[in-house]
């Protein structure tokens, strides 16, 4: 959770001295099966505060629109990835959801070359269960239906794009039916997590 490493970074690009070209952000809910379970349980924070701190850095120094955020941690799944864009990603990574999509049975041995499936093992006999052929089609068939539901979610909320969703727009929902927008959640101010606006006219450009 210290953000020392951010704020540093953010001061030198302020000055012109150096800069990034991108920040990658993983939250805790990310892992590999071949990390200690007691790390994928308790270590990390979770994408969404630890994202929204380290963007809040760079937004408070006007540095957003020179970098590249990308989030990762469970974004695979349409409603994760929506409020990530919301929250200034310009693009999620997915590794969990595709592996399940080409036969992954999170058996958390792929450390010890023994993966049941052939997903992650180098061993000649196991990596049989693995076809391209049709594992390859099955990978594409996700990618292709999550980019389907968030665009229909995108136009749920009036936009064409993920990318074009704000934290006023979500509301994040508690255990005893309140909600609360999503931009008073996480401390953004107005503006933050959108496209310059030059980008959002490209966006709009592209998806017309």
């Amino acid at each position: 959770g210290d953000d020392t490493l951010f704020r540093d970074l953010a001061r030198l690009m302020e000055r012109g001295d150096r800069g990034v070209d991108y920040v990658n952000i993983d939250g805790g809910e990310g892992g590999t099966g071949a990390g200690p379970l007691v790390f994928t349980d308790h270590v990390a924070l979770p994408f969404k505060v630890g994202f929204s701190r380290v963007y809040r850095v760079f937004a408070e120094a006007g540095l957003t629109d020179r970098v590249v955020f990308i989030g990762a941690g469970k974004l695979g799944l349409p409603g994760q990835a929506l409020l990530a864009f919301a929250l200034g990603c310009d693009g999620v990574n997915v590794g969990r959801e595709a592996m399940l999509a080409i036969g992954c049975i999170q058996a958390q041995r792929c450390h010890t070359d023994r993966c049941p499936t052939g997903v992650a093992t180098q061993s000649k006999h196991r990596q049989r269960g693995l076809d391209p052929t049709d594992k390859s089609v099955r990978c594409a068939n996700y990618l292709v239906q999550l980019r389907r539901e968030l665009l229909r979610l995108s136009r749920a909320c009036g936009v064409v794009h993920p990318g074009l969703i704000t934290t006023e727009q979500l509301e994040i929902l508690d255990d005893r039916f309140g909600s609360q927008v999503a931009r008073d959640v996480f401390g953004y101010q107005t503006g933050w997590g959108r496209p310059s606006e030059a980008d959002r006219n490209v966006i709009a450009e592209l998806m017309a």
